[in-house]
């Protein structure tokens, strides 16, 4: 038996160009699939740690609502948009949560911080950072209880002033050999505290909730 002879339109450009747009449009038949299919699974895991975070920073006990019901959109000072997470109490706003960040030692780090409605601090958590292990990293809850030494504090207590660590005349302590890492943090905080003050009457402003009804039946009994 001969060997078979190759039919000459596969070697033609046009075959070869449909046959790779043909594959193309497969693997992307399957992309678009497995999007649509994990999308859904997706957004509610990012929903359950956002929760988690907030549930971290915002005591249960300083509200009765959902806090993701809700969430209020401003602008920072640097014009940038800001979601809060507000905790209401018989339709009144009792605690609020939102994310701030500055410049550390390797990067940015972002952090989650709960306020009461007296702008008083609830809690704390780093949400991601770059800092050097051993070191700057003690700012995370589960290497060391620092950041937990904010909990009761405001802009007040203590004053402006003092929202430094005592290397640069504040009242808190830095780490051995990180500086840089406490002084970010704190800068955060102090930016989420004058944040509160400046905006405390938006934040404070009971939450719209949707009020409007469906009538279940559209029977006139009149007819």
């Amino acid at each position: 038996m001969g060997t078979p002879v190759e039919p000459q339109y596969r070697k033609r450009i046009g075959y070869q160009a449909m046959l790779l747009g043909g594959f193309s449009i497969l693997a992307t038949v399957m992309l678009v699939a497995g999007n649509m299919a994990t999308k859904d699974v997706i957004l509610e895991r990012q929903k359950e740690d956002l929760l988690a975070s907030l549930e971290e920073v915002v005591p249960a006990e300083h509200y009765d609502n959902n806090l993701l019901d809700n969430p209020l959109q401003l602008e920072r000072a640097t014009g940038d948009p800001i979601t809060i997470y507000r905790g209401t109490r018989g339709k009144q706003v009792s605690a609020m949560a939102y994310e701030m960040s500055s410049q550390g030692y390797a990067g940015e780090i972002r952090l989650i911080m709960g306020l009461d409605a007296q702008g008083k601090v609830l809690g704390v958590r780093v949400l991601s950072h770059a800092e050097t292990p051993g070191l700057g990293d003690k700012i995370e809850v589960r290497k060391d209880d620092w950041i937990l030494d904010f909990n009761g504090l405001s802009l007040g207590n203590p004053p402006r002033e003092k929202w430094k660590v005592k290397k640069d005349g504040g009242q808190f302590d830095a780490f051995s050999g990180a500086t840089i890492t406490p002084r970010a943090v704190l800068k955060a905080i102090e930016n989420g505290l004058v944040f509160y003050k400046e905006n405390s009457a938006a934040l404070l402003q009971p939450p719209v909730t949707n009020t409007d009804t469906v009538a279940r039946s559209g029977v006139n009994n009149d007819e």
